[in-house]
């Protein structure tokens, strides 16, 4: 069986990464599979050099389009028609596609006019905001999915709410956990401290990056108002996204009593989550991570797709409201939880479920 794994972000690749190292060890088992990888190159990212493929353990691409920096509309339609040419030429039995980024639209949208079934990993997610590119990346991919792998039981929730069992496609829903804490079970003893970093034994790791919050001036100075504060009480650890640097030096913010360092790896970033007290963030990913890690979140949106996090009250939505970010500070974020009692997110055998099925409807 041959798989055609696509990617365009390096999120996506440390996810998949726990994918294909199962891949890697049916082969051993005499399991008769192959991973082809496409890189669109929608995220160009100057740490994935052939270093960060040999210290995260992940095959390199078998493919780089080199395409990104574009208009959603122009990244997308020249995806499809590189994808298109590649699927074509190798003729696989399914096109695996993760998330929710262009990539994964334009990458479901070839397979799918080429009568090639598709895996969707991280399938059912939704924050219910149409407005997000990735809401409409993840809906449109399900639509057309033959195997829809579900990290979350809520997610299969979403799934059934939106009658995939009426689509008449013979599509499948898989609650097969997530993949994410496949890999951060992996990663967590591989977790090295960023050099010279002098941080003291309790400090709150904060990132932002998303455009909602970097590309509007009011919001941005509320989040750096309430992190000034919060540095009274603890160290505040920034790593600093170029987006929000550039934000950050057109206004007058003062984040001179933060902790700022350049964007890290993702083992030093593990390393970070492991140690702090705190998570602060606008990241999808780190919401989860945190939780992986025992540690409680604020999480700087307005919807999150991890419903879940916000039930057991160890993840809390504060948007840009200053009141808000503190009253989560102070009060409301649980700070002691047993994460190992809380089963969300599978046993962290997500991958060996998502190959076995593959393998058994190949």
């Amino acid at each position: 069986m041959k798989i055609v794994t696509i990617l365009g972000a390096r999120p996506q690749f440390i996810k998949a990464g726990s994918a294909s190292r199962e891949i890697l060890r049916q082969s051993k088992l005499g399991k008769s599979i192959k991973e082809v990888i496409i890189h669109t190159g929608q995220h160009y990212d100057v740490n994935m050099s052939d270093v960060f493929f040999e210290e995260m353990k992940i095959p390199k691409p078998d493919y780089f389009l080199g395409i990104g920096g574009k208009s959603h509309g122009a990244m997308t339609g020249q995806m499809i028609e590189k994808i298109e040419e590649i699927l074509v030429n190798e003729q696989p039995d399914w096109v695996v596609v993760y998330g929710d980024t262009n990539s994964t639209l334009a990458g479901a949208l070839a397979a799918a006019k080429q009568h090639i079934r598709i895996a969707h990993i991280e399938a059912g997610l939704r924050s219910f905001n149409m407005c997000m590119p990735e809401e409409l990346n993840r809906v449109l991919t399900d639509r057309i999915s033959s195997l829809l792998f579900c990290p979350t039981q809520g997610a299969v929730d979403n799934l059934t709410n939106e009658g995939i069992h009426n689509w008449k496609t013979g599509a499948k829903v898989v609650l097969s956990g997530d993949v994410m804490q496949d890999g951060a079970m992996f990663y967590r003893d591989l977790a090295q401290k960023p050099l010279d970093l002098f941080i003291n034994d309790e400090f709150v790791l904060c990132t932002i990056h998303r455009a909602e919050n970097t590309d509007d001036p009011k919001r941005l100075s509320s989040i750096v108002s309430a992190l000034n504060e919060i540095v009274k009480d603890k160290q505040v650890l920034l790593p600093l996204h170029p987006r929000t640097k550039k934000m950050l030096d057109r206004g007058r913010e003062d984040i001179s009593s933060f902790t700022v360092i350049d964007p890290v790896g993702y083992l030093n970033m593990v390393w970070l989550i492991k140690h702090c007290s705190m998570v602060v963030t606008d990241s999808g990913g780190l919401q989860k991570e945190a939780f992986f890690f025992g540690k409680p979140c604020i999480t700087l949106r307005n919807e999150t797709e991890w419903g879940e996090l916000l039930e057991i009250g160890v993840n809390i939505l504060v948007g840009a409201d200053k009141s808000k970010i503190m009253h989560a500070f102070n009060n409301q974020v649980a700070s002691n939880y047993d994460n190992s009692k809380l089963n969300l997110y599978g046993d962290g055998n997500a991958c060996e479920q998502i190959i076995r099925e593959l393998l058994a409807n190949g």
